[in-house]
């Protein structure tokens, strides 16, 4: 059977469904292809599986997830920071130390308990992470994606707010022609 579908206990679950559009969308556990890598829940599984490794910084953690995922997912920090802010609210982490805005996350007792009792559910999603390692691997790089996927959303928010100056749409597409620029330098 295919990894990921049984949900660990013994029901069928949809953790590859089909999804419009290139890389997905922002944070959601959509990988290149349109398919579901981290169904809903399964970031928290695998954000204190990192934190149990070593204490992390939001960033860290984005950067983790890309990294395991070969370039398939990262996380957007949209919704990485507030399930940090869950998981500590809830006592599974505890801020271990602050540097200016970045804060030090390191695995609590009953974060250790939940990922102990949840032990069948994490590595499901581990694998089904693996699964899609292997299958996306050779992707573009997971900063180039998430960087499209922020550009894409960042635009689509400022065009819902309204109108834009003759100036600032030429700044905005100047902005991006210089992208465009770089991405095509050898």
């Amino acid at each position: 059977m295919h990894p990921g579908h049984e949900d660990g206990c013994g029901r069928r679950a949809h953790r590859f469904t089909h999804h419009r559009g290139y890389g997905g969308r922002h944070g959601r556990g959509w990988g290149r292809g349109g398919r579901r890598i981290l169904d809903q829940g399964d970031l928290r599984f695998v954000i204190l599986t990192l934190i149990a490794e070593k204490p992390r910084h939001g960033y860290d953690i984005i950067k983790a997830v890309g990294d395991q995922l070969g370039g398939a997912y990262a996380p957007s920090p949209g919704v990485v920071y507030p399930t940090l802010q869950m998981l500590e609210e809830q006592g599974y982490v505890a801020l271990q130390a602050e540097e200016g805005a970045k804060k030090l996350y390191a695995l609590t007792p009953e974060g250790r308990a939940f990922l102990d009792e949840n032990a069948d559910a994490v590595a499901a999603t581990m694998k089904r992470m693996d699964f899609a390692r292997e299958r996306y691997a050779g992707g573009p790089p997971p900063q180039i994606v998430r960087a499209m996927e922020n550009l894409r959303l960042a635009l689509r928010l400022r065009l819902e707010r309204g109108e834009i100056t003759e100036e600032r749409a030429a700044e905005i597409a100047a902005a991006i022609d210089a992208a465009a620029a770089v991405a095509e330098k050898r």
